[in-house]
């Protein structure tokens, strides 16, 4: 980590970078422990990805990964990777490695192989911690710690985490030197829908009155906001937070209250991006991005945790890492995020 007469700056690369949610979480998690950061590098093959990117941290990405070479990568403290999940999801037909999505994993060992950062964090779907019997899983660890790697994963939910959305992901975090890592514990209050859902929405986000009518025949209305989720065989489930979004769904997978579809903002606000972050794609795309997106309150806490026991503080917590403080440290971030839904807008810049 490069130490500069103001504040330590983490220096980090940013792959598969999708619209920024990584990224957002790393800036977050460094803010909280009085220290900078710095992204080097971001790669993204998604070109509405980019718009959305390049419109909200000012920084170009480079596209195909595969075509980058590991040497022109600046030297960097942390990889930030969330790689393409559709070879272990449960939307897709789980192929893993045989798919050619799936030998991405090895464009990120690539890298780490020459670059050497102190830690990695990855990300993807839970699907992959069962897949081919935990083969795959295996094969990705072994590989990493073949690199000399101290790794370790878990599957964390959103839902722990103060987000209105069950979204299970699996995190897979590495270093080279042991260190006092421990994983978050969660447990964070779940912000209620009514401060994510936004009010006066336009008629176009309304679903058919025949599909409104479907719904309401199986389920009364509620009195407390709630999404209304649609599985594969057609059975209507209602909770009072989000099943987990899902970039190709269909349209009417999740409908608030029964009856209307969430608009990009909710979208956005359900996986944890602040209301300053800027929706510069179209609906279609920006529910891709979202539903391709990670919880970012999630992200955060694993990355708190990482940078503490790296010793990336600036004396804002010690290096015996009481889970309190992280815990603590998700509040303060959930705090913020809580005003959305109001009118005043969070005056953190995030880009």
């Amino acid at each position: 980590m490069i130490q500069d007469a103001r504040k330590p700056v983490i220096r980090f690369i940013d792959l598969f970078c999708g619209i920024g949610g990584f990224r957002i979480a790393a800036e977050q998690a460094a803010r909280l422990l009085g220290v900078r950061s710095e992204c080097l590098l971001s790669s993204d093959i998604d070109e509405p990805c980019q718009i959305a990117y390049e419109a909200n941290f000012k920084h170009k990405t480079l596209g195909d990964i595969t075509k980058i070479s590991a040497d022109s990568i600046p030297d960097h403290d942390l990889l930030l990777a969330g790689f393409p999940c559709q070879p272990f999801s449960i939307i897709g037909q789980r192929k893993g490695f045989e798919d050619t999505r799936g030998t991405l994993f090895f464009e990120i060992a690539r890298i780490l192989e020459v670059k050497r950062p102190s830690a990695f964090v990855l990300e993807n779907v839970k699907m992959l911690k069962g897949h081919n019997g935990g083969k795959t899983l295996n094969r990705i660890m072994e590989a990493l710690r073949a690199l000399g790697y101290i790794c370790d994963y878990r599957v964390l939910n959103a839902l722990d985490f103060g987000l209105p959305q069950k979204r299970e992901r699996i995190f897979i975090v590495g270093y080279k030197k042991p260190c006092p890592f421990v994983w978050p514990y969660g447990k964070v209050k779940m912000t209620p829908l009514s401060r994510i859902l936004e009010q006066n929405v336009p008629k176009e986000y309304f679903a058919s009155e025949y599909i409104r009518n479907n719904r309401l025949a199986r389920h009364a209305p509620t009195e407390m906001p709630t999404i209304w989720h649609e599985n594969k065989a057609g059975n209507i489930s209602v909770y009072p937070y989000s099943c987990a979004m899902r970039a190709g769904a269909s349209y009417n997978y999740l409908l608030v209250n029964g009856e209307r579809r969430l608009t990009p903002r909710e979208m956005l606000r359900l996986q944890g991006f602040p209301d300053s972050y800027k929706i510069v794609c179209n609906y279609s795309q920006t529910r891709k991005q979202a539903g391709n997106s990670l919880p970012v309150p999630v992200a955060q806490s694993v990355l708190f945790q990482l940078f503490a026991a790296q010793g990336w503080h600036n004396g804002v917590y010690d290096d015996s890492l009481k889970q309190e403080e992280s815990v603590h440290g998700q509040m303060i971030l959930l705090e913020r995020r809580a005003k959305y839904g109001r009118k005043k807008k969070p005056k953190v810049a995030y880009c």
